[in-house]
């Protein structure tokens, strides 16, 4: 199967890393040239366009930062989309907009997936990275073999658009927590706790979480890089209030995040990275919340190994 994959970002560019680390025939797009021809020098070929790409690959994954931008490169795919091809977006996106898309490429005889990916680009780095992706069962099991590749848990989340909408609910929750993190630390620094006692407490206790375990390292180093921005952030809990707005469920806590994120994007720029929401509060205190001996960056430490499909439990 010839893959083309458009959007070589922070998540693209190592999501495509694993295909072909792992030897898979693909072809490559995007606005920056350098991020091409590093992909070039890796073993993939120039892919020109995205049209091109979906004349001559059977699947084409696209990654891009936000729904406008997928729609963009959809509108010059779709004239060149024909039975058997396969669009596989694991973008984090709107799900109205990708059910808009999707229905589009489907008409036209091809299979359309949504197949975002959670878990930190450095699991993306290393092909461990969890993939939900929401499809029929017959595209998904065409798909399953790529989809292991580049992931090491896939889920199947149910018809298209379910992935999209179980992404931007799970980044919904990574963000709470970073915020609650962020509080704690500040907290512990300003109740005089040792913070590298006051993480390890954290981490062996009943508040400990992935976030804490990845994020709040980054933070105490001081680097706060995540290799996520805050205008991403705010994207995705945006999109999460647009599931909630739909289906009439009122919330509290997000748009509370939202003017959170809004006012930091205001203050530190949109291209700050996210766990310096922590600088509201070291600005407001003037604490400093950094402490030795934490990671500059995270780094994923296990192995890559094959995926598997998450079964779900009956």
């Amino acid at each position: 199967m010839k893959i083309g994959f458009i959007g070589l970002g922070n998540v693209g560019g190592k999501l495509s890393g694993s295909l072909i680390r792992n030897g898979h025939d693909v072809a490559v797009h995007d606005l920056n040239a350098e991020f091409v021809s590093a992909k070039v020098a890796d073993g993939a070929t120039d892919g020109q366009s995205p049209a091109a790409l979906m004349q001559s690959c059977d699947a084409v994954i696209t990654c891009l930062p936000s729904p406008a931008a997928s729609a963009a490169v959809m509108d010059e795919m779709l004239p060149h989309i024909r039975p058997g091809k396969i669009w596989m977006e694991m973008s984090t996106t709107d799900e109205a907009e990708l059910k808009r898309i999707g229905a589009q490429v489907i008409a036209a005889g091809a299979a359309a997936v949504d197949c975002p990916v959670s878990g930190g680009c450095h699991r993306a780095d290393t092909g461990n990275i969890s993939i939900f992706a929401g499809c029929d069962r017959a595209t998904f099991e065409r798909i399953l073999p790529l989809l292991t590749i580049m992931g090491r848990r896939v889920l199947h989340t149910g018809d298209l658009g379910s992935a999209s909408v179980l992404k931007v609910l799970t980044n919904y929750l990574a963000t709470a927590n970073l915020v609650s993190c962020a509080e704690a630390l500040t907290v512990a620094k300003g109740a005089g706790m040792d913070l590298g006692v006051a993480y390890e407490a954290m981490a062996i206790s009943s508040g400990t979480s992935f976030v804490h375990e990845t994020e709040s390292q980054v933070i105490l180093n001081g680097s706060r890089d995540i290799s996520f921005t805050m205008d991403l952030v705010a994207k995705d809990i945006g999109l999460f209030q647009d599931v909630a707005d739909r289906a009439g469920v009122p919330l509290d806590l997000n748009p509370l995040l939202i003017n959170m994120f809004n006012d930091a994007i205001g203050r530190f720029g949109p291209r700050e990275q996210s766990p310096n929401i922590i600088k509201r509060l070291e600005e407001a205190t003037g604490l400093d919340v950094t402490a030795p001996g934490f990671p500059a960056e995270m780094v994923d430490n296990e192995p890559e190994e094959p995926g598997a499909e998450v079964i779900v439990r009956r």
